[in-house]
């Protein structure tokens, strides 16, 4: 009899769930978070273009009731703009992967992201309403980091963390952003080639531990307080930081 799960041994897909269910309480209670939790294990054990387009296809998939709800709280004017710029320069971010040394890149984003959250940490608020403009910078830069190393969400999270907006409209915002500009994403991954025999076996692990994960994550979001709130989301902030790190790439890669 065929057996789905014959190219994964019971211990790493065990490693795996595990993994996807922290990243999933970590993605309902936070509205962002899981990739940077699921893909340094995953790409570790396996190759990276599987782990990738695994994670997209059971994110977009189990996160669509997030997604749903969200729609109602998310902060359209703000959101749309930084959706377009996102998806225009995650090409650019692609481009300079290809064509710059990549440990200066990746030595660039760190000192991008640890300069969001020391921002975040410091206290300062952006207290005017966003402009479109500059929401759609904002986007352009997540979009670009995701091009480059799939760390995008920094910029968006320390952008509207740093604005008088309560948490559920943060949580709102981000979930929203993230759930359309994953579309184009989408469209590369099946162009290349990316959702293979492979991707298909793991979902029958993830999905279910995932979509757990989820609602417990999102139950939790509701019994927290908004002090609670921002210091996961700039934990999680700096968890992108540190795992992104060159120096680390022995113990993580």
């Amino acid at each position: 009899m065929f057996d789905i799960f014959s190219s994964f041994s019971p211990g790493l897909l065990a490693i795996l769930a595990l993994v996807v269910l922290v990243a999933g309480c970590v993605r309902g209670f936070a509205g962002f978070g899981a990739g940077m939790i699921f893909i340094p294990v995953a790409t570790s054990v396996m190759a990276p273009a599987t782990a990738a387009a695994t994670f997209l296809f059971i994110d977009s998939l189990v996160a669509l009731p997030l997604v749903f709800r969200a729609i109602s709280r998310c902060d359209w004017s703000t959101v749309l703009p930084a959706v377009v710029g996102s998806v225009i320069f995650v090409h650019l971010g692609a481009w300079l992967l290809a064509n710059t040394d990549v440990l200066f890149l990746r030595w660039t984003i760190f000192g991008i992201v640890a300069g969001l959250l020391l921002l975040l940490v410091s206290g300062w608020r952006y207290k005017r309403k966003p402009a479109p403009a500059i929401s759609f910078a904002v986007g352009g830069v997540s979009g670009v980091l995701g091009g480059i190393s799939q760390v995008s969400a920094p910029p968006v999270v320390a952008f509207w963390l740093s604005s008088s907006k309560q948490p559920d409209v943060v949580r709102a915002n981000l979930i929203v952003f993230f759930a359309l500009a994953s579309i184009g994403t989408f469209f590369a991954y099946i162009w290349n080639g990316f959702f293979t025999l492979d991707v298909f076996h793991l979902l029958f692990v993830a999905v279910p531990v995932y979509a757990l994960a989820i609602f417990i994550g999102a139950r939790s979001f509701g019994k927290a307080d908004p002090v609670l709130y921002r210091k996961v989301a700039y934990l999680l902030v700096a968890l992108a930081a540190v795992m992104g790190m060159p120096l680390l790439d022995p113990l993580l890669r």
